[in-house]
């Protein structure tokens, strides 16, 4: 047993009053008066033993009910086992509240964050007011980063609202022993008040630091059902204008309920473009297909929607995506245009074909162009390679024609520097193609079905290509020896497609095959810089900005005009594009705005990170056999159900008290005190 007062127990000293007292009445004697002195020697006996023996207990009463007062004023009480508390110093407690969008679900107190706060504050009433106290949510908030008294820790709990934020126990638990590093005298305790959620909590582990102890309060929905958007995708990567557009969007029911009929819509630049419905059976996900046209080009914004409570920060998907109204094509020919590539990009609305000479080209146009052509070229100049390799680094997609008769030296420095195949010497041999990469997206829509003894393109002469051992190749053509007739070659952030032949009849029919047009029309359609459809938030991620080519003092921003919010991104500059850190700035789920100037460049969508959709936790069982199957000594569960939670915390924090004991003790002996003094009258 120890004292929390113990200069109280001075007050023992008292106990010699009432025996001085009693002392002094022993040696007083009374005179009593008989009328009738026959039996005087009897009663006489009698009456001193039963004197003697009253005494003595009301000396034993009065000197016991002192002790008593004087134990409890000194406060006595048991500690707990798992304490080091040092009850002459101040205490430093640590208090996470997960204010994550998981704690919107359902509780017997309203919501989970509700019952949070309210265990919070449970737990700081149960320490004395001069020991210290620090707040932690998953904000982590400057504000949050000191320890303060524990008026001023009341108010601080009851600004916490939901955040978007998510942060694993190892994040939580690091930020918390921040406040520890002093070397303050006292006890040290972090609490954590959660739902566990499995999906986000990560590895429970604790420090090696067995004098701060670790207690964790799960928290119990008594709603968690969930229906939630987890993703979308187009199943076409590039849009176009009047183009007919299948967007896939994923619903997960992270629940023990069926859903019937539930409605998802789909809004793109404020105006409805498609509405489905779908049934989702329990704890499983399925597929909705929302079809719709692009009717418009530029900038599209869109938010897929559906409507569940109570946990709806997950109901809407935000997305976007651009919508060329034409690709520009750049092809650099040696001598005369060619009348392939013009018959197939030049006649179409959809593309703008531009031809230049090889001794006139401007290169500070290459960031307006999408795809560049070199066709028939005898050699790369220097200036060129070096614009060209920044172009596909940058995004941009290049096919490369040979000419008659190659440099082979020249075009294998040209290739190598970015890192690709090369061409080595001609082969004279004819020989047709054998395979067609039906995978590869450049072919995947064009065929509904090839036949066994379909007529593909033959070859007559060719030039060998010699692999590269660090080239990202796909082959997307290949003949029948086995060697690549066409093929792709990933650079950077773009693709160096690399044809065997130049597109004449002396070398093959490829140009006057039909298989050629939708090669040549796909190569061209998806070289359009096709951006992320959205980013999550909290995701340490750098936004990469291709063909933004700032001047001078030129920054990009970010807004988002519903809101009135803007802000300037981090931003490096990097070769052609630009590299954004937000810097943790995006905390609201929407569509926002990269602008340039005056001018929208493009859009960027953030959601929320799905990992709070899905609404399994662990409940304290669980948690007790994790911490039982392993060395955490210094780590302990406390059951928030029940209804002796205060006792639990106060005995945490105080051991148990012993105090109210000892008053209802001296109580009593007053009590037979009385008695025995009445009974003397």
């Amino acid at each position: 047993m120890e004292f929390i007062n113990p200069g109280f127990l001075y007050g023992l000293f008292a106990l010699a009053i009432p025996v001085i007292i009693h002392l002094f009445n022993f040696r007083r004697f009374k005179k009593v008066y008989f009328t009738n002195v026959k039996f005087i020697e009897e009663l006489k006996q009698e009456t001193q033993k039963q004197s003697r023996l009253r005494h003595l207990l009301i000396l034993l009463m009065r000197m016991l009910a002192i002790a008593a007062l004087v134990l409890a004023f000194a406060q006595p009480f048991f500690p707990v086992e798992n304490s080091n508390r040092d009850v002459a110093s101040k205490s430093k407690v640590s208090i996470y509240v997960d204010n994550s969008f998981s704690m919107q679900a359902e509780s017997g107190k309203g919501t989970l964050l509700d019952e949070a706060k309210e265990k919070a504050l449970e737990v700081a009433s149960a320490y004395k007011s001069s020991d210290l106290f620090q707040l932690l949510t998953n904000d982590f908030e400057g504000r949050h980063q000191r320890v303060v008294s524990k008026d001023e820790f009341i108010n601080l709990v009851e600004d916490v609202q939901i955040s978007p934020v998510v942060r694993t126990f190892e994040e939580v638990l690091t930020r918390q022993e921040e406040v520890f590093a002093d070397n303050l005298k006292g006890e040290k305790i972090n609490y954590f008040i959660s739902d566990f959620q499995k999906s986000s909590l990560g590895e429970l582990q604790t420090s090696e630091d067995s004098s701060v102890f670790h207690y964790l309060i799960p928290l119990k929905a008594v709603n968690a059902n969930n229906l939630y958007i987890d993703s979308c995708w187009f199943q076409s990567p590039v849009q176009q204008i009047g183009q007919h557009v299948k967007l896939k969007a994923r619903i997960k029911n992270s629940s023990d309920t069926d859903y019937e009929k539930i409605p998802v819509k789909l809004e793109i630049n404020g105006t409805q473009k498609a509405l489905a419905s779908l049934d989702v059976a329990r704890n499983s996900s399925t597929e909705v297909e929302l079809p719709f046209t692009n009717n418009d080009s530029g900038i599209q914004e869109a938010v897929i929607s559906i409507s569940d409570f109570p946990i709806s920060f997950d109901d809407e998907f935000y997305f976007s995506w651009y919508v060329a109204p034409v690709i520009k094509v750049l092809c650099i020919n040696q001598g005369s245009e060619n009348v392939f590539i013009g018959a197939v990009l030049g006649n179409d609305s959809a593309f703008s074909l531009q031809n230049v000479s090889v001794s006139r080209i401007n290169y500070s146009s290459f960031p307006q162009y999408q795809f560049i052509i070199l066709n028939e070229l005898t050699n790369i100049s220097s200036g060129l390679e070096a614009e060209i390799k920044n172009f596909v680094e940058d995004g941009g997609n290049i096919l490369v024609l040979p000419g008659d008769l190659p440099d082979f030296e020249n075009y294998k420095s040209f290739l190598n520097s970015m890192q690709c195949n090369y061409y080595n010497v001609e082969d004279t041999s004819n020989t047709i193609i054998s395979y067609i990469n039906l995978e590869h997206p450049l072919y995947e829509d064009v065929f509904d079905e090839i036949p066994e003894n379909i007529d593909l393109p033959v070859v007559f002469k060719r030039f060998v290509m010699t692999r590269q051992t660090r080239s990202r190749q796909e082959v997307l053509l290949q003949l029948q020896d086995g060697s690549t007739f066409l093929n792709v070659q990933y650079v950077g952030a773009g693709k160096v497609y690399l044809s065997a032949v130049p597109l004449k009849s002396n070398f093959s029919n490829f140009p006057r095959h039909a298989i050629f047009v939708p090669t040549l029309y796909k190569m061209a359609v998806s070289s359009v810089l096709t951006n992320k459809l959205y980013f999550v938030i909290g995701e340490k991620e750098i936004i990469n900005v291709r063909q933004a080519s700032l001047t001078g003092d030129e920054v990009l921003t970010i807004k988002q005009a519903s809101s009135n919010f803007e802000f300037i991104p981090g931003q490096l500059r990097v070769n052609g594009h630009v590299d954004l850190n937000m810097h943790g700035q995006i905390t609201y789920a929407g569509n926002y705005l990269l602008e340039r100037g005056e001018n929208a460049h493009r859009a960027l969508s953030f959601n929320y990170n799905r990992n709070e959709s899905e609404m399994v936790f662990y409940s304290a069982d669980e948690l007790k056999e994790i911490i039982e199957g392993s060395d955490m000594k210094s780590l302990y569960v406390l059951d928030a159900t029940g209804k002796l939670f205060s006792k639990t915390v106060s005995e945490l924090s105080q051991g148990v008290r012993l105090w109210r004991w000892f008053v209802i003790f001296a109580l009593i002996f007053l009590a037979v005190e009385v008695l025995l003094l009445r009974r003397r009258g």
